[in-house]
């Protein structure tokens, strides 16, 4: 039996009972293993004993639940723990803060099931980490969580070590090389860039298991958020973010580097928009309509290397100086996908119906993010009408990927409504 099989059984037993005491032994008992057996089988899995999995999804629950409204004391005791001094502290062993001080900075989403064949969910410990940073002379290092702003989401394939290094892994060699590679090309550019530090043995990353580890030096600055653009002088700072994805593309044009090329037409009428139509209750008029005029223009817009992930938690920007992170999905596709991905993940971060004000005010970031945009690269006239497409186009991506996975639920449902609005607004759409 396919071991994931079995830990898969044991998660979802621990997801539902976490408010009740569960021992290594009777999941060890059901999965039909010595204790030591199971021990050895959920760490290689998982890649944290199952104890400190288990203490881990409880202050996880816990602290969502206290963000909710609950009273600290009432939640500590309903997820097992004998006394609130006993959440208190196993919290701040676990995420490096007082629960009080986390919520000051983060707010929890609800936590969602983990299922093991739709991720890569591999938890790895402190411990295991500073036996990876002797490859770089940095085990001694304090190592420390990182926390996507806003949402309090823990990152799970990166750890800050010290104050000036990112270490990060990953199972794909295919996206670590890409990072490695524009990273370096971009460094050298003079533009900012998490390139790769290399080992002791001028290796530029290690491979332990099946996992590969790279360091990076960690650029300081401010990490920009959807909200952040919303706040103050939103103008500006949405004409700021496309004019510096726009200074980026004139970089990455000159770049050669070998990156997967992707059409993005294809993509979505052969895949995306069949299943999009059945959630969406389409017309086969609207989807004939759409991918006519798409396909009519698409082979006269500009492609190149894009960043392909430019949301504004991947900006860092400082006084002196802004800088991109994460290219492990750079691919050579349409230009305009870059600032078009930006606008969306502004909205998908921000949305709800009931804010009429803020969607509208989302109506003029996009714009201005074009706008930013255009004055930096010049959009050709075919780029404008097509504009509106790729906002769709990655609505109905986004639609067809999330549905499958139960871990998105609810990015899922905010991009369903997304997309209905932005067909609802269609005419405000296009640039002129």
């Amino acid at each position: 039996m396919d071991n994931r099989i079995i830990i898969q059984n044991s998660i979802d037993y621990i997801e539902n009972n976490l408010k009740t005491e569960i021992t290594a032994a009777e999941l060890a008992d059901t999965a039909g293993f010595s204790i030591f057996h199971y021990y050895r089988l959920f760490q290689s899995v998982i890649g944290v004993p199952v104890m400190q999995y288990i203490v881990y999804r409880k202050l996880i629950h816990a602290i969502y639940e206290i963000a909710c409204g609950g009273k600290m004391t009432d939640v500590a005791l309903t997820y097992g723990f004998d006394t609130y001094a006993g959440f208190y502290r196993a919290f701040k062993r676990e995420f490096g803060c007082t629960p009080s001080a986390f919520l000051q900075k983060h707010h929890p989403k609800k936590p969602y099931k983990i299922n093991l064949f739709q991720e890569e969910h591999i938890m790895l410990t402190h411990k295991k980490i500073t036996e990876i940073l002797t490859y770089w002379n940095l085990e001694h290092e304090t190592i420390s969580d990182i926390y996507y702003e806003g949402n309090g989401n823990k990152n799970e394939n990166a750890y800050y070590v010290g104050n000036e290094y990112v270490i990060k892994f990953t199972t794909n060699i295919g996206k670590l090389k890409n990072h490695m590679e524009l990273s370096k090309s971009i460094e050298r550019i003079g533009l900012c860039s998490a390139t790769p530090i290399k080992t002791v043995n001028d290796e530029e990353y290690i491979r332990d298991g099946e996992l590969y580890f790279y360091v990076t030096r960690r650029i300081l600055g401010h990490q920009m958020s959807s909200e952040d653009i919303y706040e103050g002088d939103y103008p500006e700072k949405s004409r700021f973010v496309g004019e510096i994805i726009g200074q980026l593309h004139l970089a990455l044009k000159d770049i050669d580097a070998v990156v997967n090329e992707a059409n993005l037409y294809e993509s979505v009428t052969n895949w995306a928009i069949p299943i999009a139509q059945k959630i969406l209750n389409l017309s086969d008029k609207e989807c004939n309509d759409y991918i006519h005029t798409f396909g009519d223009i698409y082979d006269k817009l500009p492609k190149q290397i894009i960043h392909r992930d430019p949301n504004p938690g991947n900006i860092i920007c400082n006084k002196n100086s802004w800088g991109f992170i994460d290219f492990e999905l750079s691919e050579c596709n349409l230009r305009i996908f870059d600032p078009c991905y930006a606008a969306t993940a502004v909205l998908s971060e921000s949305f709800t119906n009931s804010d009429a004000s803020k969607l509208d005010k989302w109506l003029q970031i996009y714009h201005n993010i074009i706008h930013g945009y255009d004055s930096v690269v010049g959009l050709t006239n075919e780029e404008r009408v097509a504009i509106p497409y790729v906002l769709l186009a990655n609505q109905f991506t986004c639609i067809a990927w999330f549905s499958t996975m139960d871990k998105y639920k609810d990015i899922f449902e905010s991009n369903v409504n997304m997309a209905k609005w932005l067909m609802q607004v269609w005419e405000k759409l296009k640039i002129q």
